[in-house]
């Protein structure tokens, strides 16, 4: 029998993976909003970019997927600590495999998850520049520039996240390509690629 895993990395198409991951959060009451899907799409030029020998559809699933039970209330710090191990929980029962828990879980250091799996380490840049990147009710979001100071030296200050130096190659020549933006400018490009804006979804 068919499981709702089988039927999410059975489709090809990026925009109908977003919809389902949309219409699953809808249904089944879970986080979904614009973060995940310019998270995701962080991750898709990231992986294109720097042609990545990684599983591209696991890393994309799992970026829409890996946050669904995060809360939206920023103060729950319980919550925020263990969001990436409940939904990879959660996500288990809907007939994803231990790798693919394994890398949700991985989205975040709180639980730990050992040994580190290529894919997670892409989650865990995506989810921390973006989450700095995009705005949220209590802040702006971090310049492009401050946030790539803050994600090296702050958040992975003390941890070992093998695709960091080529993530910062990847950001590198996304800025080159049109060097006379500001670095707002740049931010405010990777936010409004046509996924980010035009998918009536994000906004639901």
């Amino acid at each position: 029998m068919e499981t709702f895993a089988d039927y999410m990395l059975a489709e090809e198409n990026y925009i109908k993976k977003i919809e389902i991951a949309y219409y699953l959060s809808k249904r089944e009451r879970l986080f979904f909003d614009k973060s995940v899907i310019f998270k995701t799409e962080l991750a898709r030029m990231f992986i294109d970019t720097m042609k990545l020998n990684v599983d591209r559809n696991l890393v994309i699933t799992a970026c829409l997927l890996y946050a669904c039970r995060k809360s939206t209330n920023p103060s729950d710090l319980s919550k925020i600590k263990s969001y990436a191990k409940d939904g990879a929980e959660y996500l288990e029962l809907l007939g994803f495999d231990e790798k693919f828990c394994t890398i949700c879980e991985q989205a975040n250091r709180y639980t730990n998850v050992e040994p580190r799996t290529s894919e997670g380490d892409i989650l865990e840049l995506v989810d921390q520049l973006g989450g700095m990147m995009v705005d949220r009710e209590e802040r702006r979001g971090f310049p492009l520039d401050e946030a790539i100071v803050l994600l090296e030296h702050r958040n992975l200050k003390n941890y070992n996240n093998i695709y960091l130096e080529k993530f910062k190659e990847f950001i590198n020549k996304f800025c080159s390509l049109s060097p006379s933006l500001t670095v707002n400018k740049i931010r405010l490009s990777f936010l409004s690629s046509a996924v980010y804006c035009d998918w009536k979804g994000c906004y639901g």
